[in-house]
């Protein structure tokens, strides 16, 4: 393999489809080798091939994490990359909003961070090198209706990747987040089709913005495709961005007109 990360390892959480999968194809084409890995096993397993491993895996179980990177270290080799893509949303007003529901969307969403990216930087810092990113949402530093607990637990996810960030930064392991605004994947599909209207319709109300929901539009007048997204990724975790670290990029066409 030829490129930017030739030689390289690494681990992508909710690989199976939507962003993650952009992410696996992105650092691929870049000459890396990825182990993808997502709760769904076969999904992910589509992706295995000559330069991709897919095993599954629970990022909200730490044990079943750390026997992943372990496992992987002794056969495919040292990591370099961890991408958390895993996520999950579940979108309800605070009035209706489940205990369930809020421990869910912070079992993977922020816990799930942990797990993966503590057992990554550990070896990462002993070997003096690596790149985390976490893959995060504009939610996250924005104000959401229906989106509280997981607006908050990705919050949660960037603020832990900055402050993990600060403490390896001496070991030469960077550590930044990706915030995505609305972007072409099952979940973003699954919302529209939770509110009731059609795709044409849910897609032109995200664009335009929705007054109703205090929610400004997209400038640059398009919905993300998890490509995008998985660009943004790809640059944090090469050599590109090696005086990059504890940023927080918003991918996202303007949407949150951020300063």
């Amino acid at each position: 393999m030829t490129g930017e990360l030739a030689g390289r390892l690494a681990l992508v959480t909710g690989a199976g489809r939507g962003i993650g999968a952009a992410v696996v194809t992105a650092l691929v084409e870049r000459g890396a080798r990825v182990l993808a890995t997502d709760l769904d096993g076969a999904a992910v397993a589509e992706l295995a091939g000559a330069h991709v491993t897919a095993r599954p895996l629970d990022v909200t179980d730490p044990a079943a994490v750390e026997a992943a990177v372990e496992d992987a270290e002794r056969t495919l080799g040292p990591l370099d990359i961890a991408v958390n893509v895993a996520g999950v949303l579940r979108g309800t007003h605070v009035v209706d909003l489940s205990d369930e529901d809020w421990a869910a969307s912070f079992a993977v969403n922020a816990s799930g961070v942990l797990h993966v990216s503590r057992s990554a930087a550990r070896r990462m810092a002993e070997r003096g090198h690596g790149s985390i990113v976490t893959v995060a949402s504009n939610a996250a530093g924005v104000p959401r209706a229906g989106m509280a607990a997981y607006a908050a637990s990705k919050a949660a996810a960037v603020m832990f990747t900055k402050c993990l960030g600060l403490e390896v930064a001496a070991s030469g392991v960077r550590c930044n987040t990706v915030c995505p605004g609305s972007t072409l994947t099952d979940m973003q599909r699954a919302m529209w089709a939770a509110s009731g209207a059609d795709d044409a319709t849910a897609a032109r109300l995200i664009i335009e913005g929705d007054p109703a929901t205090h929610r400004t539009g997209i400038p640059l007048g398009r919905i993300a495709d998890p490509a995008d997204i998985a660009e943004a990724v790809a640059f944090l975790a090469s050599d590109r961005a090696r005086h990059i670290t504890l940023h927080d990029l918003y991918v996202d066409g303007g949407a949150t007109l951020r300063a």
